[in-house]
């Protein structure tokens, strides 16, 4: 039996984070880390497919979704800020035994986590989320450019909070575009044209750089800690390729790899897929 989500806001250091939440607390747990430039919202299939089953909390990022997002002179938009406010809120909900979903943006706040916290991880599921150089696709391209040099590029970088964009992030790669709801792109939009969240939104593609050097910090992560990995890969993705996904495996022998035929939403078409290969691999983790 499928279980209610639940919308609730906790206040993390001096930022609301919003969450949604589904499931009993003695049910195992999924934490839920949304991309770029979506939210929570980006989880709502998979929420409904697995609420029975599972204890599931996906958080919006300040800056993003329906938390806080506070201008930049008040609050540091980086990488790393972002992973300590989510430390802070699985610390005050009390989560342990984390099962930990990681998507695009997901992957650099989820791997700082796990980096600090090993004991707080039971797992990782990850989907188009890069934490090896050759998953860098073409049209991250102007993004590298503009980390290299803000003044120059940022033109081409601001290409990336238009809805034109932001609409090919959902349909570029999908095996079927007419599955893809235009709510979700839509949404998304909404967010990324409120009063300047175009500024929280390109300091911290500035800061992407500061997730590419520590790659090598993760790699070792993995190498020392060998947590389960179920890798579900949109292998369409022209941003992260599916070289990205296949790259775990240097590290991660033993880790499950499934590229599927979508994009960088993947889980927009292919939800009920996922959420069959994620029964599978976690019932293995608790048996």
């Amino acid at each position: 039996m499928k279980n209610k989500i639940f919308y609730r806001t906790i206040q993390v250091d001096d930022v609301t984070v919003f969450y949604r939440e589904s499931g009993a607390s003695e049910l195992p747990l999924l934490l839920l880390l949304h991309g770029f430039p979506s939210s929570s919202h980006m989880f709502r299939d998979l929420i409904n497919e697995l609420s029975g089953k599972y204890h599931l909390i996906a958080p919006d990022y300040p800056g993003f979704g329906q938390s806080d997002a506070p201008e930049l002179e008040n609050f540091d938009y980086t990488f790393d800020h972002l992973s300590l406010v989510i430390e802070h809120f699985i610390d005050k909900l009390g989560l342990k035994n984390i099962n930990l979903y990681m998507q695009d943006y997901g992957g650099p706040v989820g791997f700082r986590i796990a980096c600090r916290r090993p004991e707080l991880i039971q797992s990782l599921i990850i989907q188009n989320a890069n934490a090896y150089e050759e998953g860098f696709g073409s049209a991250a391209a102007p993004l590298v450019a503009y980390i290299n040099d803000p003044k120059t590029n940022e033109q081409s970088a601001r290409f990336f909070l238009s809805l034109e964009a932001t609409k090919w992030h959902y349909l570029n790669g999908a095996s079927h575009p007419e599955k893809v709801s235009p709510d979700s792109y839509i949404i998304d939009q909404y967010y990324l044209n409120r009063d300047k969240n175009d500024e929280i939104q390109l300091s911290l593609f500035r800061d992407y750089g500061s997730n590419i050097s520590k790659y090598a910090e993760w790699q070792e992560y993995f190498r020392k800690s060998q947590p389960p990995v179920l890798i579900v890969w949109g292998k369409n993705d022209e941003m992260f390729t599916s070289a990205g996904g296949n790259a775990y495996k240097k590290d991660l022998p033993q880790a499950e790899i499934h590229q599927i035929d979508g994009g960088h939403f993947l889980l927009e078409e292919h939800h009920h897929h996922v959420a069959k290969l994620m029964n599978h691999f976690i019932s293995k983790i608790n048996t």
